[in-house]
């Protein structure tokens, strides 16, 4: 069985139904990526969630309600002095956009003991990250996690990359390009979602994107853009692959974190990157289908 290890933060999530209520539940870009592919996982897969909360109940239902999504969590740290991070989802039309309350997030001190993170680390087979872990994090441990994490990894383990764009949660927006850079140089599979990269990085165009994320390490690069085609590039060729049509947009909360989760799955089971990416667009299709981050999946995913 692969282990797929996510590094990253889960958050109590605040979504208003149509008649004004607001419905509590649980997400965050890693976790939402890891609870897609516990879905996907056929028994080959092996989510594990590297993060940390806090030991007050939101925490405790929140732990809980990870483990209930069969996403392993001996990894998850549990902090008396803070608790869970949170944030509100505001709908216009399917687009959406977030308010966040996360200066006592638990998950801003998860890599306060580094060991249990090299620990974790050595044991994967797939170690997955995003733009977002790195603009929480103290800026002196995300210098231990990039100057440690690869040489941590088993030989044959792969770092995938999101650089999940989020300018507003960098203290400093000076280091936000350069450090979400070198992440992505050293990952073997890099999965930018375009309208980040076109508007925080003044990219013209997917292959613009491409061009500038290729490093040696790199094996696969995959440009989400929302409803156009998604562009994947390997040393050994690029392609474009046309998105099936979703006929009831209402909600692209977790749009690109479901397309990883089932793209990662996918990857670890067959190494097939033209596989994954369908199987992505799939998952993806189905959960802008439906309202908030974490929805099941109606329909088989090809993975």
């Amino acid at each position: 069985m692969a282990k797929l290890l996510g590094i990253g933060e889960c958050m109590v999530e605040l979504s208003q139904l149509p008649d004004g209520t607001l419905r509590r539940g649980f997400a965050g870009d890693v976790l939402n990526t890891l609870w897609y592919a516990a879905q996907l996982t056929d028994g080959r897969v092996k989510p594990q969630f590297f993060s940390a909360v806090g030991q007050d109940r939101c925490s405790l239902d929140m732990l809980a309600f990870i483990q209930n999504a069969e996403v392993e969590c001996r990894f998850v740290a549990q902090d008396p002095k803070r608790s869970a991070g949170l944030y509100m989802i505001h709908l216009d039309g399917a687009e959406r956009s977030f308010s966040y309350w996360r200066e006592m997030s638990a998950a801003r001190g998860m890599l306060n003991d580094m060991s249990r993170l090299w620990e974790a680390v050595a044991q994967a087979d797939l170690v997955y990250l995003s733009g977002i872990s790195l603009a929480i994090l103290p800026a002196d441990r995300v210098e231990l996690l990039l100057d440690g994490l690869r040489s941590h990894m088993p030989e044959e383990a792969v770092l995938a990359f999101d650089p999940n764009v989020r300018p507003r949660l960098w203290e400093d927006p000076d280091r936000m390009r350069p450090v979400i850079e070198r992440a992505a140089r050293m990952a073997e599979i890099v999965l930018p979602s375009f309208d980040d990269e076109r508007r925080y990085f003044g990219d013209a165009s997917p292959a613009a994107t491409i061009a500038r994320y290729r490093s040696e390490a790199t094996r696969c690069i995959v440009v989400k853009d929302g409803e156009k085609p998604t562009h994947l590039w390997t040393p050994e060729h690029a392609e474009t692959i046309s998105v099936p049509p979703v006929l009831n947009l209402i909600d692209t909360t977790a749009a690109g974190d479901s397309f990883n989760g089932a793209f990662l799955c996918s990857y670890l089971k067959d190494k097939d990157f033209v596989a994954a990416v369908l199987a992505g667009q799939e998952c993806s299709a189905q959960v802008v289908s439906q309202r908030g981050a974490l929805v099941p999946l109606a329909a088989p995913v090809p993975v």
